[in-house]
């Protein structure tokens, strides 16, 4: 038996009210797409992700919930659903999404608890920005520079890099790469998550994507929430001028900027750490509330 069962009015609301969410989250987006607009901070939700606003508006219940009355809605020719145990009904068929995605389910699991386990470090003052474009002429992003290259540059050099974020690391200058204090590799990412890692709190959004339906929807969304939170921060105390776009620099290079980072970095440690926990048990638990919490 399912562990809960959602009559056909409960459940088409929780779809409908999350489609709006996601579309009233997309909204600006889909607008700028529209007419061919980019947005620095933005679009990095949709460009580095890749995962369109088409796909996060598609709501799941999570394992174990019965869709009521489900029969002839549009999901019962959607992957990963099957017949329930009352006639008209669907669920999330869990085991055959855990069956063929076994090794990257186990290698997720793995990167949040060992995330989740670990203290976070404070140090790194968003420095991997910087380490992009250290001693570099042409930048990742068509923005001009606050302090100006030779400016840039000074910070970096006088700063100690920390970052243990393999998918920031990867873009370090050439120049850059001995400067950091650690070497992240894929290989040892699981040990080097931390929870104070900026990128490492949003990817909790591109894991609850990989996890598709064995999430509720809801969750989903908290998880894009969260990430697009953290990329305001991000590209606040990045080397680029971000005011345009209305993102006021977070000025690391400074004492008090650096205090601003730190207060907001534990901050998003504390929010990350609630949502790995509710992925976690959402998934792993089995439970049908996806509903936001006070991580929110």
């Amino acid at each position: 038996m399912p562990a809960a069962q959602l009559q056909a009015t409960q459940w088409r609301a929780r779809a409908a009210a999350h489609a709006d969410r996601a579309d009233a989250l997309t909204a600006g987006h889909r607008a700028r797409a529209s007419r061919g607009e980019k947005h620095p901070v933005e679009d990095f939700l949709f460009t580095y992700y890749s995962y369109s606003p088409a796909v996060l508006r598609r709501w799941h219940p999570g394992p174990g919930v019965e869709l009521l009355e489900a029969a002839d809605d549009p999901r019962a020719s959607w992957r990963w659903y099957t017949d329930g145990s009352t006639p008209g009904s669907l669920v999330v068929d869990r085991a055959a999404v855990e069956a063929e995605k076994a090794p990257q389910l186990a290698a997720i699991e793995r990167i949040l608890r060992s995330t989740a386990a670990r203290p976070g470090r404070f140090g790194c003052f968003g420095l991997h920005e910087w380490a992009m474009v250290y001693r570099q002429g042409e930048h990742r992003h068509d923005v001009p520079l606050r302090l100006g290259q030779a400016a840039t540059d000074a910070v970096v050099e006088a700063a100690e890099l920390r970052c243990t974020h393999i998918d920031a690391f990867r873009f370090f200058t050439p120049d850059a790469v001995p400067l950091n204090r650690f070497a992240p590799t894929r290989e040892t990412q699981p040990e080097l998550e931390q929870p104070g890692c900026l990128h490492a709190g949003m990817d909790v959004y591109k894991w609850a994507m990989k996890l598709g339906p064995l999430l509720p929807g809801e969750l989903l969304l908290d998880a894009f929430e969260l990430a697009r939170d953290i990329r305001l921060l991000d590209m606040q105390a990045s080397p680029y001028d971000m005011r345009p776009w209305g993102a006021e620099p977070v000025r690391i290079e400074t004492p008090e900027g650096k205090a601003e980072y730190v207060r907001r970095q534990r901050a998003f440690a504390e929010r990350s750490n609630a949502l790995r926990a509710r992925v976690l048990s959402a998934w792993r638990g089995g439970q049908a509330d996806g509903a936001r919490g006070d991580d929110d």
